[in-house]
């Protein structure tokens, strides 16, 4: 598996495959949502198929937010969630961000479980709409380089 730096269109074709998320993420609406921010997005390739993707960007100086990411159902359980989270983070901390921040939701077990695996504290529980849509937001504060 290959972990590397991709473009929008790329983001939104890996997107398009992930049927979890309430509204698909076209390139359009990654345009919109990533304007005038200076976005990382990655993407996992096996076998020459896009199989997950990772988008995040700068919140401040010192702080990253990851903003959204998955992978397709044909990459699941082989650890790409876990190496695109390994890359941005390894990103990150070379830019000399000092945490990274980021939200998920209880319908997503697989994610807070990543996210609690890889050192991820819960800051904040914003409720929404039932309880599945509840946001959990996480907090890493980084290694210095």
């Amino acid at each position: 598996m290959k972990i590397r730096q991709a473009s929008m269109a790329e983001a939104a074709e890996v997107l398009a495959r992930i049927g979890e998320f309430a509204k698909s993420a076209d390139e359009a609406a990654l345009q919109v949502r990533l304007k005038g921010k200076q976005p990382l997005i990655l993407v996992a390739e096996q076998g020459g198929q896009l199989i997950g993707v990772k988008i995040g960007y700068r919140l401040s100086e010192t702080c990253f937010y990851s903003w959204l990411g998955g992978v397709a159902p044909e990459g699941r359980r082989g650890g790409v969630a876990q190496a695109l989270l390994e890359a941005q983070e390894s990103w990150v901390i070379e830019q000399g961000f000092e945490e990274l921040r980021v939200k998920s939701r209880n319908r997503f077990p697989a994610m807070l479980r990543l996210l609690l695996r890889n050192g991820y504290l819960i800051e904040h529980m914003e409720k929404k709409d039932g309880i599945e849509d509840f946001r959990l937001h996480f907090v890493k504060i980084l290694p210095t380089k």
